[in-house]
């Protein structure tokens, strides 16, 4: 198949065929002087927040890293992607990249909140500045949404309440928190930001009632000998790596003419394919005071929206808006091959059967509903292969995207041993 971005520039790879040591969360900015400007962090984990977590690599990892299970690295590009530069390391996972009024900023978290700005194009950062303490986040490098002098992005905060325990995977326990702040203020203060309230997946929805959605997919197996008055939770459906995004259309249904509302669309985990999450982010004034709450969204029969379908949305994707083209545009990975029973699955695949990472698709939408197939971006020669995690940029008329790419090298499809630079070239020409 002809494919749109197949062929890349390495940013950053493992040189140690079998390392435990993964290449996640990539980051792009295109700044205002044509620089690019990458981030991405290595771990030593198979799987964030996972049980089956490999030790800390201390040996390997640089000082002052040792302890931890990260480290957070920047790269620089001046001839459009095509070579990188290593830059500087510093204590960051789950980050993104973006320039606001003359400076470039990295928020991500190592369990706090942190940010890091730099005054000179990216060449040197400072040493990161806390924005919260004592709580747990959770994100990918999704979009930010920059508008009318204020930049706006999500985060996800871990929220297990005294007494519940949680086995696998937590995502019915983030709750997605949006952030915002004047580009004019110093964002490197926790007092220039307003979050969001905060609710997780499982306050919003009732397992029990999603039976006619056949979510979730796989049974739920319940932890075993857990401790007398321990309430047990094992979270099968949850949201999580969310985007925000404003509706700017005034005959949209969920338009709102105040202009007091965002949407936060998020991959929706059920075990099967094909749908995200949505909630609305509603802010207003109280006493003198900014405050921004979460809802969920409501259509005109007066039955509350959550679930939307939308191709991919069963994994990590990014959804980008584009001034030039009035349109939404969105990266995600294509699943071709949900239903094969586990045990009939080939040794490349990662994990179960919805969870195919190496196939990217491009598609572009006006309402963030009804989406238009642009074109296969890139396919890895086997399931192993894998191209997914994408960040995603416009430089003029095209569009840039890195992304977590595994080799045959690789520990497996979900970990990475390499960061990869793809590029499609005057992309709104895709559009019919």
């Amino acid at each position: 198949m002809n494919c749109l971005a197949n062929d890349f520039a390495v940013i950053d790879k493992e040189s140690h065929p079998g390392s435990k040591i993964f290449r996640f969360t990539p980051s792009i900015c295109v700044t205002k002087s044509g620089r690019y400007i990458f981030s991405n962090e290595l771990r030593t984990k198979n799987h964030p927040g996972s049980a089956e977590d490999t030790p800390h690599y201390d040996e390997i990892l640089p000082n002052p890293f040792k302890g931890t299970n990260h480290v957070g690295q920047i790269f620089i590009s001046d001839d459009k992607g095509e070579t990188w530069r290593y830059v500087c390391s510093r204590n960051f996972s789950q980050q993104r990249v973006f320039e606001a009024d003359g400076a470039l900023y990295l928020l991500g978290h190592s369990d706090d909140l942190v940010i890091y700005r730099s005054l000179d194009n990216g060449e040197t950062w400072d040493d990161g500045h806390w924005l919260t303490e004592g709580k747990h986040w959770h994100q990918s490098a999704c979009n930010i949404w920059i508008e009318n002098g204020y930049v706006n992005l999500t985060m996800e905060e871990r929220r297990v309440n005294e007494g519940e325990v949680v086995s696998g995977w937590n995502v019915s326990c983030l709750a997605p928190v949006l952030l915002r702040a004047k580009l004019s203020d110093d964002l490197t203060k926790a007092e220039n930001w307003t979050f969001s309230d905060r609710i997780r997946f499982r306050d919003m929805i009732d397992e029990n009632s999603l039976d006619l959605f056949g979510f979730p997919f796989f049974p739920t197996n319940l932890q075993k000998d857990v401790p007398a008055g321990v309430k047990h939770i094992e979270p099968q459906c949850g949201w999580l790596e969310s985007n925000v995004v404003r509706i700017t259309d005034p005959n949209h249904y969920w338009y709102d003419p105040t202009g007091n509302t965002l949407h936060i669309i998020m991959r929706m985990h059920t075990g099967g394919t094909g749908y995200c999450a949505v909630m609305r982010a509603v802010i207003s004034e109280e006493n003198g005071k900014e405050t921004i709450k979460i809802l969920p969204q409501t259509n005109p029969s007066g039955r509350r929206a959550v679930f939307l379908p939308l191709p991919g949305g069963q994994n990590r994707f990014h959804v980008l808006w584009d001034e030039p083209s009035q349109l939404f545009w969105l990266v995600s990975v294509q699943s071709i091959d949900s239903m094969t029973r586990i045990e009939c699955l080939s040794k490349n695949r990662y994990n179960i059967g919805y969870d195919e990472r190496h196939r990217l698709q491009l598609h572009f939408s006006k309402n963030l509903v009804d989406w238009c197939f642009a074109g296969m971006l890139c396919i890895g020669p086997t399931e192993r292969h894998s191209r997914h995690y994408t960040s995603v940029a416009v430089d003029k008329d095209d569009l840039v995207f890195v992304s977590r790419t595994s080799d045959e090298n690789a520990d497996s499809a979900h970990n990475n041993n390499m960061n990869t630079f793809h590029r499609v070239k005057n992309f709104r020409d895709l559009v019919y």
